[in-house]
């Protein structure tokens, strides 16, 4: 056991920073530090994921670059999130601040460096994101979620650690649980999640893509579908209409529950959505957001799919047509299926939260066992 020491998290409100800092949050908990979350107002009220955790909502102006006119007032909001932040940081005395990525961790950094407290930044995505970018030089240690991250400056190489994306322990233990057997004639059962967002083009496409299977395989379909809230009562509707047994809700409380029992997942390629694909051993259908920044989920599905754990389709590509085509040719081979589960629980990193708290803790001493990260080159996905 290490000395009790204090650490502050940083991270956007979104799913994909919180979930990864919420389980280093956990980890450093368990070794007797003490925590505290800086994040928006969204990332504070997110549900069940840092009760107990001291948390501090900092303002941080977003840098827009198709809205110049708003950068003076961004800045004016960094400016102010700064200050609060070394004023917590007077009082909380950190040993050091680790940052998630989002608008919203990066006043908690540059307080940290102008504090003098060491730091490091935590990259979900095979893609540097922006504000990661921005502080990157000047971090202690950056912790990547892939062995390949592109943006990654080859300078900056010698201090990156490939450490991959924490996931909740709920989640982690389904690892020592096989596969859900799945008989020839028996239920099958999808996940449709589009991450802590929801993702609409899910919900247009797939009650569609479900209802092209033939009548047998229809049959055995039991859905749960994660839906927008504007998209979930039309989404019902198709569901019932086409007679297709499925359940709908607007946020999934218990993912790990659900991963438990799923056949088959069609998601999203966010970073926390193949985390916990990869540390379950859960096979997908994976559609990346073409608006993500750099086009990052792209980037996030390959290595799933070039392991074997994931059919990837392009939105522009995702019809009812390409999702049964792709659908059947899982579904109706349950050892081919099983065999991508295994695939994608081969490339999970189930030691991630412990070696993201063994690096925050020891700065001075290089974890040598650690394999550090190479910088990739933006690649065509194939």
């Amino acid at each position: 056991m290490t000395d009790k020491r204090h650490f502050v998290l940083a991270a956007g409100g979104t799913g994909g920073h919180m979930v990864p800092a919420a389980a280093l949050a956990a980890e450093l908990t368990r070794r007797g530090h003490r925590v505290a979350l800086v994040s928006d107002a969204r990332g504070v009220r997110f549900p069940g994921l840092f009760e107990g955790v001291q948390t501090h909502v900092l303002p941080a102006g977003r840098f827009q670059l198709k809205r110049p006119q708003g950068w003076a007032s961004a800045a004016r909001e960094m400016w102010r999130g700064r200050a609060m932040a070394r004023e917590l940081y007077r009082t909380f005395k950190p040993a050091a601040v680790i940052g998630f990525g989002g608008y919203p961790a990066f006043p908690a950094l540059t307080a940290a460096f102008a504090d003098k407290i060491p730091t490091a930044i935590h990259e979900q995505n095979a893609v540097l994101g922006r504000v990661n970018r921005l502080v990157a030089s000047r971090v202690d240690a950056i912790a990547t979620s892939y062995a390949k991250t592109e943006r990654l400056a080859p300078k900056l190489a010698s201090k990156a650690l490939h450490v991959g994306n924490p996931v909740r322990e709920a989640v982690l233990a389904l690892r020592s649980r096989p596969y859900p057997l799945l008989e020839e004639d028996g239920i099958f059962r999808v996940l449709v999640t589009g991450g802590s967002q929801g993702a609409s083009v899910l919900s247009q496409v797939v009650p569609d893509g479900l209802s092209m299977l033939p009548p047998a395989f229809r049959r055995r379909l039991q859905v749960t579908h994660q839906a927008r809230i504007e998209d979930i009562d039309a989404a019902r509707a198709k569901y019932a209409e086409l007679d297709i047994a499925a359940d709908l809700a607007t946020y999934i409380d218990d993912m790990a529950a659900e991963l438990a029992w799923a056949h088959l997942v069609i998601a999203r390629a966010g970073a926390s959505t193949i985390a916990e694909l990869t540390a379950a051993g859960r096979p997908a259908i994976l559609v990346p957001l073409p608006g993500a920044t750099d086009d990052h989920q792209t980037a996030n599905a390959k290595e799933m799919a070039t392991a074997g754990g994931a059919r990837v389709i392009p939105q522009s590509l995702f019809t009812p047509v390409e999702l049964a085509k792709q659908m059947q040719k899982l579904g109706l081979d349950p050892a081919a299926l099983e065999n991508a589960a295994g695939r994608a629980r081969a490339i999970g990193k189930p030691n991630a939260a412990r070696d993201l708290a063994d690096l925050v803790e020891s700065f001075d001493a290089p974890l040598a066992r650690l394999p550090v990260v190479q910088p990739a080159r933006k690649e065509a996905f194939a």
